[in-house]
C-alpha cells in the first residue's frame, strides 16, 4: 500500500548516513549547551537583520559627514552581498562543517563592522559593508541549518516561531536605534557595536557547538565544493541585483547598463540551474530539493512572502513621511505594529505546527489574512487615522509572520534529513533575493503613478520636475507647500502607493494559490547523525523520503 512518507534503506554501494530519533511525543530533553547555541544563533540573526534595517536611518548623516552625494551602495552592497553568498556558506557548511564556517561568518561580520566604522571615505564604507553582508549570508543560512541539526522538524514549530520574533524584533527596533545612534552620539557606533556582539556569540559557539567536523585534509574537504556552480549563482545574483540596483536611480531602465546587468545576471541563473540539475556530479542544489509540490510549494511562499514584507516595509514610511508628517525615525516606530505582530503570528503559528502536527491549514489561513491585510493597507488615504493604519499593519504582519515560520515545513517534510543543510540555503537564498524583485518593481509602480498625480503647479512652486527620485525630492518640503497643492501632493502619494498595494495583493493571491495542493505530510522524527551535539549518539540508519515524489 502506497504512503506518503516511508523509510527506505539506502543501496549497498552507498555510505549509510546514521540519523538520530527523537523521543516519541516529539521532543528531547535539551541540555546546557543546546540553550547557548540556540541564544548564540538568535542573537546573531537579531544583529544582523538590526544591521540590514537600521542603515536607513543613518544614510543622510553618514552622507553629510563624509561629504559625498552618492549614497546607493551603503545598504545595497549589504543586501547583495548577503544574498549571493547564502548557497556558498551552506555548501561550505557541508564539507569542512558547521562550527567553522558559523565563525568565519561572525569573523566577516565583525571585520566588516569595524572597517565601516572606521571609514573615512565612501569606498572604503561600500567595501566593508560588502564584508558585512558575506557575513551576514553565512549567519541567515547557518541558523536555520544549526537549528535543524539540533531539532527533529516535529519539534521544530516553536523554535521556527523564535527565529521569526527574533527577525521581527531585529527589524522593528533596526530604524530606531539608528536613528537614536545617529542623534545622540555617531554612526560609526551603529557598526562598531557589531564587534562585541559577535565577540560574545563566537565565544558560545566555540564552548557550545560540539558538533563533528568532517574529517579529511582541507585540500581534499575544498575539491568537494561546486566552485563552478558558485561562481554561476554569485555571478548571477550580483548582477541581476546591480542591475535592479541601478534601474531609475543611476541610469535609466532602457539604458544598456541597467539590460546588461540584468540579462547577464538572468543567463548566469539559467546556467547555474542547467548546470547543476544536468552537468554537476554533486551539485550544491540537487535537483530533489525541487522534485515535489509539496517543496516547490514551500519554497515558493517564502519567497512571496518575503518580497511582500520588505515591499510594505520600504514603501509604508513614505506614507507616513508624506502624507502624517512623519520623520524618518518616527516613520520607523509607525511601522512596530507590523513588525511586531510578525514576531507575534510566527509564534503562534509555530507552536501551532508542534502540537497540532500540521501545516496546511495554518499556510492558507495566513494566506487570507494577508490579502485581507493588504486589501485594508490600499484603503488608505492621505486623511486616515494613524491609529487605523497601525491595526491594518498588525493583520498583516501576523499573516506574514505564521507564514515566515511555517512555509519551512512543507520544504523538509518530504526530504531526506541528510539534505536539510542544501535545502535550507535555498530557503535562505530565495528569502533575502525576492527582496530585491519587490522593492523594484514596487518603486516602479510607485513613481510612474505618482509623476502622472502629482499637480502641475509643483515645479514651480518648488522647482521639482518630472523624475524618477522626485518622491524623495517632494516630501521634505510638503510641510511648507500652499493649500491646496499641499493636499493635492498628499493625495498623490496615498493614491500612488494604493497601487503598489493592489499589485502586492495580486502577489499574495499567488502564495495563497500554492499553498492550495500541499499534502500534510508527517514531519520528521530523525537528526541527521552527523551533525548531531556532543553526548547524542546516532541509532538508526535510513532517511524519509516523499514516495509520490
Amino acid at each position: 500500500m502506497s504512503t506518503d512518507l516511508e523509510l527506505v534503506e539506502r543501496p549497498h554501494n552507498e555510505p549509510e548516513v546514521a540519523t538520530v530519533r527523537g523521543a516519541n511525543d516529539g521532543s528531547s530533553r535539551k541540555g546546557p549547551s543546546f540553550w547557548l547555541v540556540l541564544i548564540a544563533l538568535l542573537l546573531s540573526l537579531f544583529f544582523a537583520v538590526l544591521e540590514s534595517y537600521a542603515v536607513s536611518t543613518i544614510l543622510p548623516t553618514i552622507v553629510a559627514d563624509l561629504h559625498v552625494s552618492q549614497f546607493l551602495w551603503v545598504p545595497s552592497a549589504y543586501g547583495i552581498a548577503s544574498a549571493a553568498l547564502i548557497p556558498l556558506s551552506g555548501a561550505l557548511a557541508e564539507v569542512i562543517g558547521r562550527k567553522p564556517v558559523v565563525l568565519s561568518a561572525l569573523f566577516l561580520f565583525a571585520l566588516g563592522s569595524a572597517l565601516a566604522g572606521a571609514a573615512q571615505s565612501m569606498n572604503m564604507l561600500i567595501g566593508a559593508r560588502t564584508l558585512q553582508g558575506a557575513g551576514a549570508g553565512g549567519i541567515f543560512a547557518l541558523t536555520q541549518i544549526v537549528l535543524s541539526d539540533l531539532v527533529t522538524l516535529e519539534e521544530r514549530g516553536t523554535y521556527n516561531g523564535l527565529v521569526g520574533l527574533t527577525w521581527a524584533i531585529g527589524a522593528g527596533v533596526g530604524p530606531v536605534v539608528g536613528g537614536a545612534l545617529s542623534h545622540h552620539t555617531t554612526w560609526r557606533w551603529l557598526f562598531y557595536l557589531n564587534v562585541p556582539a559577535a565577540g560574545l556569540v563566537a565565544i558560545l559557539v566555540l564552548l557550545c557547538l560540539r558538533v563533528p567536523t568532517p574529517a579529511g585534509h582541507w585540500r581534499t574537504k575544498l575539491a568537494q565544493i561546486d566552485w563552478v556552480g558558485n561562481v554561476l549563482v554569485i555571478g548571477g545574483t550580483t548582477s541581476c541585483a546591480i542591475g535592479l540596483t541601478w534601474g531609475g536611480l543611476i541610469h535609466p531602465w532602457k539604458s544598456a547598463p541597467v539590460l546588461v546587468s540584468i540579462c547577464a545576471g538572468f543567463v548566469g541563473l539559467i546556467a547555474f540551474a542547467v548546470y547543476e540539475w544536468s552537468i554537476c556530479a554533486a551539485p550544491m542544489i540537487p535537483r530533489i530539493l525541487i522534485s515535489n509540490r509539496n517543496s516547490s510549494s514551500g519554497y515558493l511562499q517564502i519567497a512571496m512572502s518575503s518580497l511582500i514584507l520588505v515591499t510594505v516595509i520600504y514603501y509604508l514610511p513614505v506614507y507616513y513621511q508624506a502624507c502624517k508628517g512623519s520623520s524618518p525615525t518616527g516613520s520607523g516606530i509607525e511601522l512596530f505594529g507590523l513588525c511586531w505582530a510578525q514576531g507575534l503570528g510566527a509564534i503562534a503559528s509555530g507552536i501551532s505546527v508542534r502540537v497540532l502536527k500540521l501545516y496546511r491549514v495554518q499556510l492558507w489561513l495566513a494566506w487570507c489574512i494577508i490579502i485581507v491585510g493588504l486589501g485594508l493597507i490600499s484603503s488608505l488615504d492621505e486623511n486616515t487615522h494613524r491609529a487605523t493604519s497601525i491595526g491594518y499593519q498588525i493583520i498583516l504582519g501576523t499573516g506574514i509572520g505564521a507564514v515566515f515560520a511555517t512555509a519551512y515545513f512543507p520544504v523538509l517534510a518530504p526530504l531526506p534529513v541528510t539534505v536539510s543543510g542544501p535545502a535550507l540555503s535555498l530557503f535562505v537564498f530565495l528569502r533575502s533575493m525576492t527582496p530585491i524583485w519587490g522593492v523594484t518593481i514596487g518603486g516602479a509602480i510607485f513613481q510612474n503613478n505618482l509623476q502622472h498625480r502629482l499637480p502641475d503647479s509643483l515645479d514651480q512652486i518648488i522647482g521639482v520636475g518630472p523624475g524618477v527620485s522626485i518622491a524623495y525630492a517632494v516630501i521634505p518640503q510638503i510641510p511648507q507647500l500652499p493649500e491646496p497643492v499641499r493636499d493635492d501632493v498628499r493625495r498623490a502619494f496615498a493614491s500612488s502607493l494604493a497601487i503598489v498595494w493592489r499589485v502586492l495583493i495580486g502577489g499574495a493571491g499567488l502564495g495563497l494559490l500554492s499553498s492550495l495542493p500541499l499534502s500534510n505530510l508527517p514531519l520528521h522524527t530523525e537528526k541527521d547523525g552527523k551533525w548531531t551535539l556532543e553526548g547524542e549518539k546516532p541509532v538508526e540508519l535510513g532517511t524519509r523520503v516523499d514516495s509520490k515524489g
